[in-house]
C-alpha cells in the first residue's frame, strides 16, 4: 500500500500555531490514530495529508514522493468525514459509484466494484435505498465504502464515529478495524476519544497545542507516558507538583511535607516536577504501614466492574485509587501508598 512521512510540518493561522514542526513516520498498512483534545492540531494534520490544506513549512511524502504541493485529487488518499457527506438525492449505490463514474469507468466495472465494496462493509441489499432510510451506523459505512471503492493507498478518517451513540460507536470501531485489516490499507484516524485510539490503532500519536507529545502503541502510551500531559490525558492520573530529591539511585519528590518515591528518568536533583500516579498504582491499606498515609474524607464511586476510592490528603490534595467492586468503607480509617509514580519536568507539564 503506502508509507507516509511528515517531516517538520507546520501550519499557522494569524496568531495561532495549529501544527508546530510535526514529524511522523507511518508504516505501510499501519493503523495510526492522531489523538488529542479539541484544537490540538490533529484535524489540520489530517487535512494537510489529504491535500486540503498546504503546510507553511515542512514536507509530506508518500512512498518517498514529495506530495506537499500535490492537489487532493492527485494524491493516493481517500477521506471519510465526520458528517458522512452523503448526497441525499442519490441512492446508496449512486453515492458509492459517484467517483468511479467521474473516472469514466465501464458500467459493469462500476457495478461490480460497488457491489463488492458493499459486501466488504457489511451492507449487501441496500443499494437502492436512500441515505434517509439508513441508520447512522449504516450511513457511516456507506461513506466508508465510497472512500474505499476508489482503491486508495491511504485511508483518512476524521472523527467518523462522533455522531453515533455509545453502543453503536463500539460496534463501528470494531467494524472499521476489521475492514482495515481485511484490506491491509494504511490508515490515519483522528479522534479525541482515547478509548477509540487505544482499542483500534497499532500506534497512537498524542498531540496537544500543535505539538506531537508522544508516539507509541497502547501499552507505551498508557504505561510509559513521555510527558505529564500524556499521563493526564490518557486514562486517569493523580497529578502532584513537587521538587525532585536524589539520594544515589533513589529518587523522591518532595510535595510539601510529604515525600513520594518516583521514577525520575535522569532528571536533575532539585528540579521542579509533576508527579503522575495511576489509580491502580495506589495501594489501599486498612492499617498504618511504612510510606502509607491516611486518606481523609474517603468515598466510593461505583463503575460497575470496579470502584474508585476518592479522598484527600493535606499535601497531595485530591487522590483516587482503583479498588475491587466488593470493596466497602467502614468506620476504620483507610490508608494509601504509592506503588509506582513517575516524575516529569515542569517544562513537560507546561507544554500541555
Amino acid at each position: 500500500m503506502a508509507e507516509v512521512d511528515l517531516r517538520g510540518v507546520s501550519k499557522g493561522y494569524k496568531d495561532t500555531t495549529a501544527v508546530d514542526d510535526l514529524s511522523l513516520h507511518i508504516k505501510d498498512r499501519e493503523f495510526v490514530a492522531l489523538l488529542g483534545p479539541s484544537g490540538c492540531g490533529k484535524t489540520t494534520t489530517l487535512r494537510m495529508l489529504a491535500g486540503f490544506i498546504r503546510p507553511d513549512s515542512g514536507q509530506i511524502l508518500i512512498d518517498g514522493k514529495d506530495v506537499t504541493n500535490v492537489p487532493p485529487e492527485r494524491r493516493p488518499t481517500a477521506m471519510v468525514f465526520q458528517s458522512y457527506a452523503l448526497w441525499p438525492h442519490m441512492t446508496v449505490a449512486d453515492n458509492i459509484a459517484f467517483g468511479l463514474r467521474l473516472r469514466r469507468l465501464p458500467k459493469t466495472e462500476v457495478e461490480d466494484r460497488t457491489g463488492r465494496m458493499l459486501e466488504v462493509v457489511g451492507l449487501p441489499g441496500v443499494m437502492k435505498r436512500y441515505p434517509s432510510q439508513l441508520s447512522g451506523g449504516q450511513q457511516q459505512r456507506v461513506a466508508l465504502a465510497r472512500a474505499l471503492v476508489l482503491g486508495p493507498k491511504i485511508l483518512l478518517l476524521d472523527e467518523p464515529l462522533s455522531n453515533l451513540d455509545a453502543k453503536l460507536r463500539v460496534r463501528m470501531r470494531d467494524e472499521i478495524r476489521r475492514i482495515q485489516q481485511e484490506l491491509q490499507i494504511t490508515t490515519v484516524y483522528v479522534t479525541h476519544d482515547q478509548e477509540e485510539a487505544l482499542t483500534m490503532a497499532d500506534r497512537i500519536a498524542v498531540m496537544n497545542k500543535g505539538v506531537l507529545q508522544q508516539v507509541g502503541d497502547a501499552l507505551d502510551i498508557y504505561d510509559r507516558p513521555a510527558t505529564a500531559f500524556v499521563a493526564d490525558f490518557i486514562g486517569s492520573s493523580n497529578l502532584l507538583s513537587g521538587t525532585l530529591r536524589l539520594a544515589g539511585p533513589t529518587a523522591v519528590a518532595q510535595v510539601g511535607e510529604a515525600r513520594v518515591p518516583v521514577e525520575a528518568d535522569g532528571l536533575p536533583d532539585g528540579a521542579a516536577v509533576t508527579v503522575s500516579a495511576r489509580p491502580e498504582d495506589m495501594e489501599v491499606l486498612r492499617a498504618p504501614a511504612p510510606d502509607a498515609f491516611r486518606l481523609e474524607d474517603p468515598r466510593l464511586v461505583n463503575f460497575g466492574a470496579y470502584k474508585r476510592l476518592l479522598g484527600r490528603h493535606p499535601a497531595f490534595g485530591q487522590l483516587e485509587a482503583r479498588v475491587p467492586k466488593a470493596f466497602a468503607l467502614g468506620k476504620e480509617p483507610v490508608y494509601l501508598r504509592f506503588t509506582r509514580a513517575r516524575a516529569f519536568t515542569s517544562d513537560e507539564g507546561d507544554r500541555s
